[in-house]
């Protein structure tokens, strides 16, 4: 694995994610030790879920000093930043939060792969890295995580796992260009509102059930 491709793609989505997270935090009115609570969440919470599912130990986190110093900057410069900023970066939330499912998807099939798991180990390491921070945020931000939701989401970052999985993908112009092609289907499935099929159930109780 190109240590600096790790590297890169790391960043790329802690900056995302703990931006994203700070500007749930406010929008819900959280003081600023929650905003900073909610992005730190938001941005290690998807590896503490790959950690857990590869037997990598959870307290490797404290060992990311750098990661951790790139995350708190992000989320303060996130709180200075003028109102009009934020609503500018608002407008492309999706994109960035495309960003950031694209890199730690991949940087969890990445883990997997050189822990020698299977493929299925590996695509569920790219989901649960991708989409962990993301639910952590929307959970306690008392919203409905996105990924639950009828929009396609969780499907680019397992996706993004079989193909390093089944190709064993390495080098730094087939990650990157597979982070291109996530960031890019996860946008067009924003756009054209791709939907995975649902089946709602009625609410009300059964005539004759209960008291």
């Amino acid at each position: 694995m190109s240590f600096d491709i790790f590297q890169l793609l790391s960043f790329i989505g802690i900056v995302a994610f703990a931006a994203s997270g700070a500007i749930v935090a406010m929008e819900e009115e959280y003081d600023i030790l929650g905003v900073f609570v909610l992005g730190l969440v938001t941005a290690f919470g998807g590896g503490v879920f790959r950690n857990l599912l590869i037997g990598v130990p959870v307290t490797t986190l404290w060992s990311q000093g750098v990661f951790l110093k790139t995350a708190i900057v992000a989320i303060l410069v996130v709180f200075v930043m003028p109102a009009s900023f934020i609503q500018h970066w608002k407008k492309g939330e999706a994109f960035f939060d495309a960003i950031g499912l694209s890199a730690f998807a991949i940087q969890g099939a990445l883990y997997a792969v050189d822990a020698g798991l299977p493929i299925s180990a590996v695509m569920t390491a790219a989901m649960l890295t991708g989409i962990g921070g993301g639910m952590i945020r929307d959970m306690m931000a008392g919203r409905k995580p996105l990924v639950l939701r009828d929009e396609i989401y969780a499907v680019w970052a397992l996706l993004a796992g079989l193909a390093i999985g089944i190709w064993h993908l390495q080098a730094t112009w087939q990650l990157m260009g597979l982070f291109v092609l996530v960031v890019v289907f996860r946008m067009l499935s924003v756009h054209y509102q791709w939907k995975l099929p649902r089946r709602k159930l009625p609410t009300g109780r059964h005539p004759g059930v209960g008291g």
